[in-house]
């Protein structure tokens, strides 16, 4: 009673906040744990034999893809679970069953696995395909409901999803009885991918264009500003010439100073002339940038993360970090900004 009596507390308050009926929280809330429920009794359901079958069965067939076929909402998640498999080390493909039986059955290779999702098991288009698939050799592992279908019968392995009810009021829209589906699409391609040992690393290189990309392949050499694009003077050059370089170069207000086998020496920027204009004037101009450069400056290699520099130039504030190669010698500065823009934070 007061298990029942704190949730629909809880309902009640929750639609007085939100400005809305109680019903329209009260039905979120039942999807909510019907899927829930129908997930963890999937956990302790599973047929872990019959899984790790399936997973032997990629695995044993590298050089193939996983062609991974559905219809109606089961090819939906059939969709979904190509792209995760794809970009998780396991090549994948999806082929809708509606059109494999007009003529995209063509993209299925000899002895390459098909993962079939169907709930029921008997959706005309995936049973049209079986006959193809047996003459192409395939093995096919079943996402399904029905351990008696056709769809079963026909496979070499069976993960039944089988839920006790939906969580559609009426018990007919596909929902528990997908998202139990789509979890244990994704179970196949975590446990995939730890077999095979994919790593971030290579999560990154399939994922180019994403913050994990940019975070993991990134480097210094890529964002820096090199050649002409950056400020670069002799330590024996005046402080007047070094400020002419510093407002020509596209990174403005900082200069690597170099000795004559242009190894990194010092840095000088313009707060380095502010300070010293005011202790000595204009005077200062006709020195040397050796006299005021700061010494010692914090470097990086252009071979580092630019991740690693961002980390750098953020916990000492600084706006630029001196690019050095091997042997000292300075080949470039990184500035903040070209870091930000390039999506990193």
């Amino acid at each position: 009673m007061g298990e029942a009596a704190d949730g629909l507390s809880f309902v009640a308050a929750a639609a007085a906040e939100a400005g809305v009926p109680a019903e329209w929280v009260q039905a979120a809330v039942e999807t909510l744990v019907a899927e829930t429920t129908a997930l963890a009794e999937a956990t302790q359901a599973l047929d872990y034999a019959a899984f790790g079958r399936a997973v032997k069965l990629i695995l044993e067939r590298p050089a193939k893809r996983v062609v991974v076929t559905g219809v109606g909402k089961s090819g939906h998640i059939a969709h979904k679970i190509a792209a995760t498999l794809s970009s998780t080390g396991t090549p994948a493909v999806y082929v809708s069953a509606a059109e494999g039986v007009h003529g995209d059955l063509g993209m299925v290779g000899r002895g390459e696995v098909v993962l079939a999702f169907s709930y029921r098991g008997e959706s005309d288009e995936i049973v049209a395909l079986l006959p193809s698939l047996a003459r192409l050799g395939t093995k096919l592992i079943a996402v399904t409901g029905r351990t008696e279908s056709t769809l079963a019968q026909h496979a070499e392995v069976v993960l039944n999803v089988a839920v006790e009810r939906e969580a559609c009021p009426h018990n007919l829209a596909p929902t528990s009885s997908t998202t139990v589906m789509l979890a244990v699409g994704d179970a196949l391609a975590m446990t995939l991918m730890r077999a095979r040992r994919f790593g971030t690393e290579d999560y990154a290189l399939l994922h180019p264009g994403g913050s994990l990309g940019r975070q993991l392949l990134l480097t210094v050499g890529d964002i820096m500003r090199a050649g002409g694009d950056q400020a670069m003077v002799r330590a024996d050059q005046t402080v007047q010439e070094a400020l002419l370089v510093m407002t020509q170069a596209p990174v403005r207000g900082v200069t690597n100073v170099v000795d004559d086998a242009g190894r990194l020496v010092g840095v000088f920027t313009d707060g380095d002339l502010r300070v010293k204009l005011e202790q000595h004037g204009a005077a200062v101009l006709a020195e040397p940038v050796s006299a005021v450069m700061g010494r010692n400056p914090t470097t990086i290699t252009p071979d580092r993360l630019a991740t690693e520099a961002l980390a750098i130039m953020q916990s000492r504030e600084f706006d630029n970090l001196c690019v050095v190669d091997g042997e000292g010698r300075a080949v470039g500065i990184v500035d903040v900004q070209d870091l930000l823009r390039a999506g990193l934070s």
